[in-house]
C-alpha cells in the first residue's frame, strides 16, 4: 500500500523514538515538540492535504497506517497529528467553505515548517458542540474584518499550533454560526496551561482565550444562520473514525506488544517456567487478538469505502468509532488482569497505555449519543 512513498515505514521509525520520550512526556506533562520537528523532516505533516493544493494527498488507508503507527509510540503526538490531516482532509472536500488561496496558504507553511492548525470548538459553559447550543464566543463585525472574544477548553495541541479553526457566532441582530481562522500568535491570544488529564497528558489540550483577537474578513468560513440545523456530515464522520480508531488500536498493539514480552520473560519461582507456558495466559492473549483483528478489519473496510467514495453514513461511522474504541479499552484492561500489580505500576507502560486509551471513549460522538441514533434509525423514528 505504501511502497511508493514509504510513508508508514517512516511513521514506525519514528514512533519508536517517540516511545522511549513517551514515558517522560506522560510524566512531566510536558508537549513532545521534538516530536513535530522530526514529523515535519519526514514529510510527514502535509500528508492528508491534497496534491492540488500542495500537499501529498495521502489516501485515508494511508492516513491511518501512519496515524496507528505513531499512536503506538506516541498517543498524545498522533491525536495532534490526527488533527491536523482531518482539517487537511476538509480544505479539499467538495464544497469545502475554504478559499483556495487561504488553503494553499496554509499547507505551503506546513511543508515549509512546523505549522499546525486544529478546530478550537469546545467551551466551559456549553461543553461538546456536538450536544447542541450556541458558542459562546463571539466574533464582532469590523471595518477590518473580525474581532473574536471567548475561552476555549480541550485544545489539542495548544502549545504548538500556529492555526486556531474557532467556531464562533456573529454579533449581528440576526447571528450567524461559523468557523474563523485565527493566527496562534495574534494580539488577544493566550493560551493558559490547564491540561492536567489522567490520559494523554502530553498533547497540550490547554485553554485557549481570545480577547478582541483580530482577523480578516476572508477567514471566516461557512457562516450559517445561528438556527439552521447542520446535517450530519457522514464523510468527516467516517474520517474522524478512521484515524481516531487507527490511534487507540496503535494503543492497544502497544499494551499487547509489552504484554507478549512480559508473559515470555517472566517466570516465577513457583512456576518454573515463564507464564507464556499457561493455557490461561494463552486464551488471555487470544481474546486480545481477537479484539485487535476485529478493529483492524473494521478500519481496513472503512478505508475502503472512503477511499472508493463509498458513502458512509454517520450513523455507521458512530457504530464503527464505539466498537473500536470498546476493543481497544478492553484490550489493554484484558492485558492488565494478566499482569496483576507489573501492570499498574509506574515503572511499566500498561498503566499508561489504560490512562490512553481510556480517552477513545470521550470523543464525539459519545456512545449513548451513537447508540441513541442508531437506535432511532432502526426504529424509523
Amino acid at each position: 500500500m505504501n511502497a511508493p512513498t514509504g510513508w508508514g515505514e517512516a511513521a514506525r521509525v519514528l514512533a519508536a523514538g517517540f516511545a522511549q520520550r513517551a514515558a517522560a512526556h506522560d510524566r512531566d506533562g510536558s508537549f513532545p515538540h521534538e516530536n513535530f520537528a522530526e514529523l515535519h523532516a519526514a514529510g510527514l505533516l502535509v500528508l492528508a492535504a491534497p496534491r492540488a493544493l500542495g500537499g501529498q494527498g495521502a489516501s485515508m488507508a494511508q492516513l491511518a497506517e501512519v496515524v496507528g503507527a505513531i499512536g503506538h509510540g506516541c498517543p498524545a503526538t498522533a491525536l495532534v497529528l490526527t488533527m491536523q490531516y482531518v482539517q487537511q482532509r476538509g480544505m479539499g472536500r467538495p464544497g469545502s467553505p475554504w478559499p483556495e488561496a487561504l488553503a494553499r496558504r496554509l499547507v505551503r507553511e506546513a511543508v515549509e515548517g512546523v505549522s499546525l492548525i486544529n478546530a478550537l470548538r469546545v467551551e466551559p459553559e456549553l461543553g461538546s458542540p456536538a450536544r447542541g447550543g450556541l458558542p459562546a464566543t463571539v466574533a464582532r463585525r469590523t471595518p477590518e474584518g473580525w474581532r473574536l472574544s471567548g475561552r476555549k477548553i480541550y485544545s489539542t495541541g495548544a502549545p504548538i499550533l500556529r492555526w486556531y479553526a474557532v467556531w464562533a457566532r456573529t454579533d449581528e441582530a440576526a447571528p450567524r454560526v461559523g468557523t474563523f481562522l485565527v493566527r496562534a500568535d495574534s494580539p488577544g491570544v493566550r493560551v493558559e496551561p490547564t491540561w492536567d488529564h489522567l490520559g494523554l497528558r502530553a498533547s497540550g489540550s490547554h485553554d485557549v482565550v481570545l480577547h478582541d483577537v483580530p482577523t480578516p474578513p476572508d477567514h471566516a468560513l461557512g457562516l450559517q444562520p445561528a438556527g439552521a440545523r447542520p446535517q450530519a456530515d457522514g464523510a468527516f464522520q467516517a474520517e474522524m473514525t478512521l484515524l481516531l480508531g487507527a490511534l487507540y488500536t496503535g494503543v492497544a498493539r502497544a499494551a499487547r506488544d509489552w504484554l507478549l514480552q512480559f508473559l515470555r520473560e517472566r517466570a516465577p519461582s513457583s512456576l518454573g517456567a515463564p507464564l507464556a507456558t499457561l493455557a490461561r495466559a494463552q486464551e488471555a492473549v487470544g481474546r486480545i487478538e481477537a479484539l485487535l483483528l476485529s478493529s483492524r478489519r473494521l478500519l481496513a473496510g472503512l478505508a475502503q469505502d472512503v477511499d472508493a467514495g463509498t458513502p458512509v453514513g454517520a450513523v455507521d461511522g458512530g457504530l464503527l468509532k464505539a466498537v473500536v474504541m470498546r476493543n481497544a479499552v478492553d484490550a489493554v484492561q484484558e492485558a492488565l488482569a494478566l499482569t496483576s500489580n507489573h501492570g499498574l505500576s509506574r515503572r511499566n507502560p500498561l498503566e499508561r497505555h489504560l490512562r490512553d486509551v481510556l480517552c477513545g471513549r470521550v470523543h464525539t460522538p459519545q456512545d449513548d449519543s451513537v447508540h441513541v441514533a442508531a437506535g432511532r434509525a432502526a426504529l424509523n423514528l
